[in-house]
């Protein structure tokens, strides 16, 4: 029942860019153009690199706990493959659509150009709520997922990885079916797996502490000192939560953090133990003990230091971002922030560590998982992590670089290293035939 799309079909980009649910891919699209336009590509390469290579469709019947049957929807889109096999994650999500696929893949192959990881980017996406799932009926839809992608994922095409609402138990589902269809275990089909089958030591905590090396630069860069800073994280999930303990652990108070239902805050600094537990028991930070309740809305508004948005994208708005109080915005998240919002960000000397840099560090750690696999030989946690600094700061230091030699913010140079990069390998290879 799957379906590729084509460019020439009626739900092209630009069709959904002018629908509501299109946020993601017309904010994807502005800061590609914005990149283009300053590196003044040639009209061909523009073009092919604005849309996906290809696209997946498909539905799919999951029998349920009480003897019914759902059909769902899922969507597979690689951007970009030029620099190397497609690699994006899976996330389950209510409000997942082919668009915001279409936006992360696109955002997944400047992030891989941006830190120097030989992949394409892609992504995927099952509209549903897990929540509301059983473990089971969670396992039952990811195995059928899996085999309605089996053509077009594989170690060496199509690399999935977790992402919202996934995790190393969805990816060991997905492995495990990969490899039940193929006859023999294929651990390098996706990243992000559980250790004790293939999976890399520090990866789950690899996005989080990408996050606080960049951060580290940057805040040395704008002469922030960490020691005792405020800090906000919007997003209490695996990344949120690792880039809080991370950087608490440098002496930063973390003094609000929030998740789905709404946040939790304290000026003097949270007990992020406590709060971590509380999630553990209850499902949520809201009622930590010792703190005061606060809305997400109210939480990106807070007089801080640093604020870390790690949820999902589209949360600093041109509405919100003149009432922002940070210093400086460390994107966790993919896409957190309009283009309009960094417009106000950068007139109000507010620096912004972009997406496709700051949140690299999944993506960098995916692909020693990766590279292990294929060598079936595992590194020590030190020299993982000890690598993945060498790429972040180095990823860093050459935006910083470009950002200072073209007088621009560092998304724009973000993604003019990425854009050149994807591009210089396109005229390489040249359009087949």
């Amino acid at each position: 029942m799957s379906q590729d799309v084509t460019r020439g079909q009626a739900d092209s980009a630009e069709a959904l860019v002018s629908s509501g649910a299109a946020s993601a891919l017309r904010v994807a699209l502005e800061q590609y153009d914005r990149a283009a336009d300053k590196l003044n590509l040639g009209a061909a390469v523009r073009e092919v690199m604005r849309h996906p290579k290809r696209e997946v469709t498909v539905h799919f019947p999951v029998q349920m706990d009480d003897g019914s049957t759902s059909v769902f929807t899922g969507y597979r889109v690689w951007h970009n493959v030029t620099r190397g096999p497609a690699k994006g994650g899976i996330r389950f999500h209510p409000l997942t659509d082919l668009a915001e696929i279409r936006a992360l893949a696109m955002w997944m192959t400047w992030k891989c150009a941006c830190v120097k990881i030989p992949y394409g980017g892609a992504k995927g996406g099952v509209t549903c709520d897990p929540k509301q799932l059983s473990i089971r009926e969670l396992e039952r839809l990811t195995r059928r997922f899996t085999t309605e992608l089996g053509e077009m994922i594989g170690p060496d095409s199509d690399i999935p990885a977790p992402d919202v609402n996934t995790n190393a138990q969805v990816m060991a589902w997905m492995m495990d079916t990969y490899s039940m269809h193929r006859g023999y275990s294929v651990p390098g089909v996706v990243t992000g797996k559980p250790v004790s089958i293939g999976g890399s030591e520090g990866r789950q905590e690899a996005t989080g502490r990408g996050v606080i090396y960049t951060l580290q630069e940057a805040a040395k860069a704008i002469d922030l000192e960490l020691q005792g800073a405020r800090v906000v994280v919007q997003g209490y999930g695996s990344a949120g939560e690792s880039a809080a303990r991370f950087i608490a652990e440098l002496g930063a108070r973390v003094i609000a953090v929030s998740d789905s239902r709404g946040g939790v805050f304290d000026g003097d600094g949270l007990d992020l133990p406590l709060v971590t537990r509380h999630k553990q028991e209850t499902g949520s930070v809201i009622g930590t003990p010792r703190t005061r309740a606060v809305t997400n809305a109210e939480l990106l508004e807070l007089d801080c230091d640093v604020l870390i948005p790690a949820a999902l994208e589209g949360v600093l708005t041109e509405r919100n971002a003149p009432r922002v109080r940070a210093r400086l915005i460390a994107e966790a998240a993919n896409g957190p922030t309009s283009p309009e919002a960094d417009d106000i960000f950068r007139e109000r000397g507010i620096t912004v560590i972009p997406d496709i840099l700051c949140n690299a560090g999944g993506v960098t750690v995916s692909y020693f998982e990766w590279v292990q696999d294929r060598e079936e030989f595992f590194w020590s946690i030190d020299e993982i992590n000890a690598r993945l600094r060498r790429i972040m700061v180095r990823a860093f230091e050459d935006v910083q670089r470009t950002a200072v030699e073209h007088d621009v913010d560092l998304r724009l140079a973000a993604y003019m290293l990425a854009v050149s990069r994807v591009a210089e390998a396109t005229v390489t290879r040249g359009f087949y035939p």
